[in-house]
């Protein structure tokens, strides 16, 4: 499979190794030094193109890679609120597009064990949920995108919760979310269910690279012959 890799910092770098180790071509790479190389010749080239940029630049880069029929898996977080926008044109140009807030397996497992969990606590008021995140330094939205999925899976069975918030709250229908950015720290996020008697928590920590890596190469590998839109429930036969 040839890949074009829109972005190639950290996460593109760890990318590159492992679909190089798994036998797949980069036929393109693509950062801030060589912009006037992302062209629809050069991309037309990739059987799928992996994208992880910025916030700024994702929508943009999910638009021209669906413009030119190029099947696009996007890690980037923090540019939903066009959404809609990429969705609509996908479907319009018959395209190919995988969006996922997290790529790593295990941090799927853990959303499946999030919503399992927000069920059985529906019923039990007296505990209060909250969350907490920790990513590096250099992560550029706050809260993650990771933590905003959990925490919309919180919100749909928690009845009592209204809306998430990025900070303390005394608003008991706030569902808190609270970041820090320190370093070194691939991810860590936690949910929290405390009450008088006891508190019950279940909490991912990612210990490197290669579990977003490898699951955003696994999630290239799925959508590189397919036509729609799709997550990683469908990858993983969630």
């Amino acid at each position: 499979m040839k890949i074009a890799l829109i972005g190639y910092g950290k996460m593109g770098k760890a990318i590159e190794e492992i679909a190089i180790s798994k036998g797949h071509e980069i036929v393109l790479k693509i950062d801030v030094s060589n912009i006037a190389d992302f062209t629809k010749e050069n991309l037309t080239k990739a059987d799928v193109a992996i994208e992880f940029t910025t916030p700024h630049t994702a929508f943009d880069n999910v638009m021209k890679c669906l413009e030119y029929n190029v099947p696009i898996v996007c890690g980037t977080t923090g540019w939903l609120s066009r959404w809609n926008e990429a969705k609509e044109f996908c479907d319009k140009q018959n395209g190919t597009l995988l969006y996922a807030s997290n790529y790593s397996i295990g941090v799927n497992l853990f959303f499946e064990l999030n919503t399992f969990l927000a069920k059985l606590m529906s019923n039990h008021p007296d505990y209060n949920a909250s969350l907490e995140e920790t990513h590096h330094t250099q992560k550029k939205d706050s809260p993650s995108g990771t933590a905003i999925t959990l925490a919309d899976q919180v919100l749909e069975y928690i009845k009592s919760k209204k809306q998430w918030v990025n900070h303390t709250s005394n608003h008991k229908e706030d569902l808190e979310i609270i970041s820090e950015r320190i370093d070194p720290a691939p991810g860590i996020h936690k949910i929290k269910y405390n009450s008088a008697i006891d508190d019950i928590e279940i909490i991912h920590t990612a210990h490197n690279r290669k579990g977003f890596a490898g699951g955003a190469v696994l999630a290239a590998e799925f959508v590189s012959n397919k036509k729609g839109i799709f997550t990683m429930k469908d990858v993983l036969g969630l």
